[in-house]
Order: structure tokens, then sequence, then C-alpha cells
């Protein structure tokens, strides 16, 4: 849920910000090189779902602020990192059970509904509850929603492919993770873009070690898409994480020159979004649901990393 401010001025186009009830009743269904699919717009919210008062919140759960992240990237102590552990397995964990429920007809909403409950059976709070206002306890982003997408009434469709990402607070630390999952069966095109995400994201961990630049991680993802014919949507950033759902380092998924490097301790999310199409995205009347503009497809997938004396640890895996 983190989006890079500067390159969003330039890729996200708000003049063509959509109102929810512009919509078309009838769906548009795409069947060009992009492959065959149908083109996702919100449907019906439903209400936050409950939190029981013993569930221990962050900070923002009543106000919708987040606390403030470090200045610098964390450097975690021992305790710091097992505290990590903990919520990243249990996230990786409700991940894992959400292919059970993923089928034609059934809705986001009832995901978010199955995924909430999990969590919360499990002493948890669902991180992005509230976050700055967002209205559900996970992320659901289908075909052309390129990220953000706010699980609904829409009942999910063969061929779909579907993003679900999982963030969980728990003993006072957020883990954090996503996967793409295909609807019965998608198309070839569609299983391909997923395919070659998941390879840009292991090339990215693969490089990840003690005092490596950062700017490694966009340059060897966006070289990656581009060897197989995608763009990487640059809006959208990992991120340092811990206490704080967001904070440094910014981990941005393009080619770019930093000199920020890797250091034993830190801990952020490396979550990149390849499109079949072009960069640019817009944002819909919800403020949240990211679509790309050319209604192209989009997959993105995550994981949080632990630097370690020798290289890396997968927190998530």
């Amino acid at each position: 849920m983190n989006i890079n401010t500067y390159v969003f001025k330039n890729f996200v186009k708000n003049t063509l910000r959509r109102k929810l009830s512009d919509r078309k009743l009838t769906p548009r269904v795409i069947n060009n090189s992009f492959g065959v699919y149908e083109v996702v717009e919100p449907w019906q919210v439903s209400e936050k779902r409950h939190v029981p008062s013993h569930i221990p919140k962050p900070s923002y759960s009543l106000t919708t602020i987040p606390q403030e992240g470090p200045i610098r990237p964390e450097i975690k102590n021992k305790n710091q990192i097992e505290c990590m552990r903990v919520s990243c397995e249990l996230a990786k964990h409700v991940l894992d059970h959400v292919g059970y429920y993923i089928k034609p007809s059934v809705t986001t909403d009832q995901l978010d509904e199955v995924i909430h409950e999990i969590i919360l059976n499990n002493g948890a709070y669902p991180s992005p509850l509230n976050y700055r206002g967002f209205p559900k306890s996970i992320c659901t982003s289908i075909n052309n929603v390129a990220c953000h997408g706010i699980p609904d009434n829409r009942p999910l469709k063969s061929g779909d492919i579907l993003n679900v990402d999982v963030t969980v607070y728990l003993n006072g630390y957020h883990g954090d993770c996503s996967k793409m999952f295909e609807v019965g069966q998608s198309d070839f095109e569609g299983k391909r873009l997923i395919e070659i995400t998941e390879i840009c994201l292991q090339n990215a961990i693969k490089i990840c070690k003690p005092n490596e630049k950062f700017c490694n991680i966009g340059n060897i993802i966006e070289e990656t898409a581009n060897k197989y014919g995608y763009n990487v949507v640059p809006a959208f950033i990992g991120h340092g994480i811990g206490t704080y759902f967001h904070g440094p380092p910014d981990i941005l998924h393009f080619a770019h020159k930093s000199v920020e490097k890797m250091q034993p301790g830190m801990t952020f999310t490396i979550e990149p979004v390849l499109s079949q199409g072009g960069k640019e995205i817009e944002i819909l009347e919800d403020g949240w649901t990211a679509v790309t503009v050319d209604d192209a497809r989009t997959a993105q997938v995550e994981h949080t990393i632990l630097i370690t004396d020798n290289g890396c640890d997968i927190m998530t895996k």
C-alpha cells in the first residue's frame, strides 16, 4: 500500500479519475494481444468489519493516521527480528489458505470476511483495515486493477487473475506478503504474466545482501520485465517495515541510480507490479483502486526480506 509520490505525478492520470457511478453496467471483455479477460470496475463495498477489543491494534485503527516510521532504514536487533519472523510467518500462513476459497462466483468481499476471521483467530489485526481510511482487511486486485483493489461484491469470473495482499499486525510488528492466483484457468497470456512477475521478484531477492545497492533491485526487475516484453508500473514501491507499516527504505522497482546500501538487520518488502501494456494508471473515485489506463492486465507478488550477515532471508516464505 505504498506509492512513489514523485513517479505518481508522472504516471497517474488524475484528469481521468473515474466516478464509480460512471462505470458501464455491461461487462467489457478484452480480446486482443493482452489476452481474453473482463475489465474490472468496482462494485458495492460492505461495511468495515469489527475487531474485538482484546486484539492489539496499531495506532491508526481508530484515527486512520499511521505512526511515523524511522527517518533512516532501521537496523533491527535480535529480538525485533524474532518479532518480525512471527508476524511474517502468520501473514504467509494466512496467504497460503486463500487459495482454498478462490473459485468462480465467490466474491472478494467473501474472501475478505474469511481472511479477516483467520487473522483475528490468530490474535492479530489485519493491517490494511482503516490504514489511511482503507475500508477492508486485505487488498484484492483483479485483471486491470494494478494495486489497492478494495474487496467488494463482484463475483470472481473463470479466467480472472487475482492478487491478494495480506498484512498482519501481531505483537506490535507487521508482516506483509502477496501472491497471484488464477480463478479457474486463465489464458496463456495471463499465466505468462504471473510467471514472469514471480521471476522478477526472485531475481531481485537473489541479489540482496550486505552492501548491495538498493537501486540494483529496480535495475534487475526492470531488465527482467523488459526482456519478456512487460513494463514495470513505477508508481508502486516496496518499503521498510517493522512496528510501522511503511517506512524507509523506499524500494523502487524500476531502473534508477542510488547510493544507499543494504545492511544486516534491515527488513523491507519487494513487490513489483508488471503490466502487459503501458505504465500509466489512474486512481478511481474511491481514492484507492488503481487501474491501468489502457486496460492492460497487471500482476504483483511480494515478500518481506531480512538482510543477514551473509545474504538475506525471505521472512514470508
